[in-house]
């Protein structure tokens, strides 16, 4: 039987084995290179040791002893979340492709039989391993920590926002991909990633707060706006979801809810989705057509 008379799908199911194969072997190479790095240990350390601070600070305030008050410290532990996780995660992928093309890697595993898209794919994947490994590492420790003080734990509330820190990172990850696929030296990689973490915490805050000033934003706009910024729709699922009002947001969060109560997290899910997946495409599409030196 010739080429062309053999079905499209017998084709797509022959190589679907082999592109699986591939991805898990370059996903795994990726993984065990950054669980080895410097930067895995510092991150978490850092994650960890921020957690157990905010623990303790949340309980002092209230005049107990100890570590306690779980709720009060989930709200805590979101705002370190949106300091550490972004961070690490655009660094991490920035230097992805762009430190390998720097250091000729990239030419050598190209020559493989492996395709572009396999390459891509392998590093998200890889690097995502890794990224979850760090945010269980992190607030895992801080919860047993505690229950062993006798802190009132709440294990789907941190579950939740678990879940929720693994989706930031992902996104801020695939966006991380991105710049180094357009990059050609990882230190320009990194240091765009790094300028864009200043930008997505600091700058958005006030870009917002000066253009509703200035321009005189509907308030549609502006949560539509906020909805936009990845760790600020981060910030109002984590505030959805543990039942607390996110009218503390100002006049986007009492919009929002008096507006699209039900259909919140739908929204929110909608935008970190699409800061997952739409980046890592753009990643994909541009890493295939340029060149690996």
């Amino acid at each position: 039987m010739s080429a062309a008379a053999i079905p499209s799908c017998q084709i797509i199911e022959a190589h679907a084995p082999t592109l699986i194969s591939n991805i898990l072997t370059l996903a795994w190479r990726e993984l065990r290179d950054a669980l080895r790095a410097r930067s895995f240990l510092l991150y978490s350390l850092a994650f960890l040791a921020l957690g157990l601070g905010v623990s303790y600070v949340s309980a002092a305030g209230t005049g107990s002893l100890g570590l306690s008050g779980f709720g009060r410290t989930t709200a805590g532990l979101i705002n370190i979340v949106l300091l550490v996780v972004p961070l690490m995660a655009l660094t991490t992928g920035a230097s992805a492709i762009a430190s390998d093309r720097e250091r000729g890697m990239l030419l050598f595993l190209l020559a493989q039989p492996v395709s572009r898209l396999e390459v891509v794919l392998g590093k998200f994947l890889g690097l995502s391993g890794a990224l979850i490994a760090c945010i269980t590492l992190g607030l895992g420790a801080c919860s047993l920590v505690l229950a062993w003080q006798g802190g009132a734990t709440e294990p789907r509330t941190m579950l939740w926002l678990a879940g929720l820190s693994v989706l930031l990172a992902l996104s801020m990850l695939s966006v991380g991909m991105l710049i180094s696929a357009l990059a050609r030296k990882a230190s320009v990689a990194v240091g765009t990633g790094v300028f864009l973490w200043l930008a997505l915490v600091f700058v958005t805050d006030l870009g917002l707060m000066a253009g509703t000033l200035a321009l005189r934003l509907p308030v549609k706009t502006l949560f539509l706006l906020t909805l936009s910024n990845p760790l600020q729709a981060f910030k109002m699922w984590a505030l959805h979801s543990i039942d607390a009002s996110i009218d503390v947001l100002g006049p986007a969060g009492l919009y929002a809810m008096d507006t699209y109560h039900d259909a919140l997290p739908w929204m929110f899910g909608a935008s970190m989705a699409a800061w997952i997946v739409l980046p890592l495409v753009a990643a994909a599409l541009i890493f295939r057509t340029r060149s690996p030196v």
